[in-house]
């Protein structure tokens, strides 16, 4: 048995996704900001964060401190549904550029009914982004408490292993364009 094979067999070495976050950007804070929140409580049932601006932009009309996105982080098996779901309106396609280096990908939708989300006129139609985080099993020694440690370079996630990841897990297509054609 050669060394790549037993890599492959250990179950520590398998990789899944530790969490998805759905961000959605109004860029305004009020009503419309309060509908994409109603969304991604519809989507996920969770009660979504609110993010706020760093600074002031007067081109703009944003004002620092001003609530202007909602985010909502999803883990478990709901969150490989979600991202199923997303990944479906993009027809399994990414981008290599849509992977990080560390191992974790990101894309967006530009509408959320395509998810499944029946078309309410005084909601409207919001766009989102969706970000996965991948891990392997014993990353908590990065996270615990008492006795912390690093994960070891062998051990962590690089951006051939995700999109390897994505091609067997989802039979993805990684496209190498410059931009995706939405």
């Amino acid at each position: 048995m050669q060394a790549s094979d037993k890599k492959a067999q250990n179950p520590m070495r398998e990789i899944r996704v530790a969490k998805l976050i759905l961000n959605c950007c109004t860029g305004e804070s009020g009503d419309r900001l309060q509908k994409a929140a109603k969304v991604l409580e519809q989507l996920t049932g969770q009660q979504p964060v609110f993010g706020k601006a760093r600074y002031t932009v007067r081109q703009w009309a944003i004002r620092r401190n001003e609530k202007i996105s909602c985010h909502v982080t999803v883990r478990g098996e709901k969150a490989v549904q979600l991202l199923e779901a997303g990944l479906k309106v993009r027809e399994y396609e990414l981008l290599r550029r849509n992977f990080s280096d560390s191992g974790n990908f990101g894309f967006g939708i530009n509408e959320h009914i395509d998810l499944g989300i029946k078309y309410d006129p005084s909601t409207g139609i919001y766009g989102m982004d969706f970000y996965v985080v991948l891990e392997r099993p014993g990353y908590r020694v990065a996270k615990r408490r008492a006795k912390l440690s690093k994960v070891g370079v062998q051990h962590r996630v690089t951006k051939d292993d995700a999109i390897k990841w994505f091609q067997t897990r989802f039979e993805g297509i990684v496209l190498n364009k410059a931009v995706a054609n939405q």
